[in-house]
């Protein structure tokens, strides 16, 4: 819910000054802060309510998404970090990222896997995949497992990619037992122990070292069914299967399940036709899969620009092949895309600008220890909001902390 001004000034007051400095510095730099983000967003009743629709369809095994949309400027990327909060204090594993057909194309998920797992996040603040993997292999979820030692291949998901799932099981298993007249066997010469950890971390986190050494932890570790599938991954397939499937083994483990952010998801438009043909099969998997995908949570952040050029694709072009024509792309997005969970961001009323305004000042004076004179600052706020009329809000925004650094200054050299 948001928060009334009693209550803001309140979590203000208790909340220290380096904290506050921070959320204004970055505000000043057209950035945002955390706690900023949980204390000054806008319409959280609304994106509350949109979350919380896609996370009742996962409870009841429905597929679910959201796609935050809005022009430049509105605040995706405020909406996006507010929702990762509040999936995080819901239970939900999460992971936010920026997508840019540049540094990380979405059509190349291998590289889109190892951003979310750089950048997961758990309920309790981990943000390490292995070590949280790790410890509940040690300790087990006592609500799910009612005590029992956890059974790491209860709650990897049978279809896992055969190299995760086999990496998975060595990270929860320990090393064979051998003696030193073992060890000093030629046989053994592959028994390196200290390197294993680090190995099968490398696997997890998107990295995966020669198979020849795989094969080593795996036989060392104990993973008696490591031969049974090629250990290869190729392609972006295997990459998102991981995704999906890590998704249904932290459901598994007690999560709600695995929320993905991304943010300026319309760069993937901004692509040769060949490209974003590609992007367009991994977000329509994404976004409308053909059976639903157990705790997966896709948001996407979009300009209406987005949907534009997807509504205007050529549909009808056909490809040359060996087997004759085909169609180019493999569906028409534009119709199949009309029915989904879309959350515009509209901007502020003059009468929020004025809220918000007000909070601005509580974060200021409280951050710096100075008291503005009554009424003039409200009025000089009021003054820059409509000068700043046309412009956008993160650019609003910087213009009423510049005017509440001079009118600070001005206190002080008096």
């Amino acid at each position: 819910m948001e928060l009334d001004m009693n209550t803001f000034a309140r979590i203000v007051a208790d909340t220290d000054n380096f904290t506050l400095r921070r959320v204004v510095e970055r505000l000043r730099e057209g950035l945002f802060d955390p706690f900023g983000v949980s204390v000054l967003t806008a319409h959280e009743d609304q994106l509350d309510q949109a979350f919380d629709r896609g996370a009742g369809a996962l409870l009841q095994n429905k597929a679910a998404h959201l796609c935050v949309c809005g022009a430049y400027g509105r605040g995706k990327s405020h909406s996006l970090s507010y929702l990762q909060a509040r999936a995080l204090a819901t239970g939900f594993v999460t992971s936010l990222i920026n997508l840019d057909p540049r540094e990380m194309p979405l059509r190349d998920f291998h590289q889109v896997y190892r951003a979310l797992v750089s950048r997961i996040v758990f309920p309790d603040g981990s943000s390490s995949l292995v070590k949280t993997w790790r410890k509940w292999v040690k300790s087990g979820d006592k609500n799910v497992l009612k005590n029992d030692p956890a059974d790491p291949l209860a709650v990897i998901p049978h279809d896992m990619p055969h190299l995760f799932k086999a990496t998975l099981t060595a990270l929860a298993n320990k090393n064979i037992s051998l003696s030193k007249r073992q060890k000093a066997l030629k046989k053994h010469a592959a028994f390196r122990p200290r390197e294993f950890p680090w190995m099968l971390a490398n696997v997890l986190n998107g990295n995966v070292p020669p198979v020849y050494k795989l094969r080593h932890a795996f036989k060392y570790r104990q993973v008696t069914f490591y031969k049974n599938e090629s250990l290869a991954c190729k392609g972006w397939k295997p990459y998102f299967e991981l995704v999906r499937t890590l998704a249904a083994m932290f459901q598994a483990m007690g999560y709600k399940g695995w929320v993905l952010l991304f943010d300026e998801a319309e760069s993937i438009v901004q692509t040769s036709v060949n490209l974003r043909r590609k992007n367009y099969m991994i977000v329509d998997r994404l976004l409308c899969p053909q059976r639903p995908m157990a705790g997966l949570y896709p948001v996407f952040a979009f300009t209406d620009d987005f949907f534009s050029v997807v509504q205007n694709e050529d549909y009808d072009r056909m490809a040359a092949g060996d087997q004759g024509e085909t169609a180019y792309f493999p569906k028409n997005y534009g119709r199949a895309w009309r029915q989904l969970a879309i959350h515009d961001l509209n901007g502020l009323a003059p009468n929020e600008w004025a809220v918000l305004s007000e909070k601005l000042i509580h974060f200021h004076t409280q951050a710096y220890g100075w008291r503005p004179p009554n009424g003039q600052l409200e009025e000089q706020l009021a003054k820059v909001l409509t000068e700043t009329n046309a412009q956008e809000p993160r650019l609003k925004i910087k213009a009423l902390v510049d005017r509440l650094d001079v009118a600070h200054q001005e206190i002080v050299l008096n």
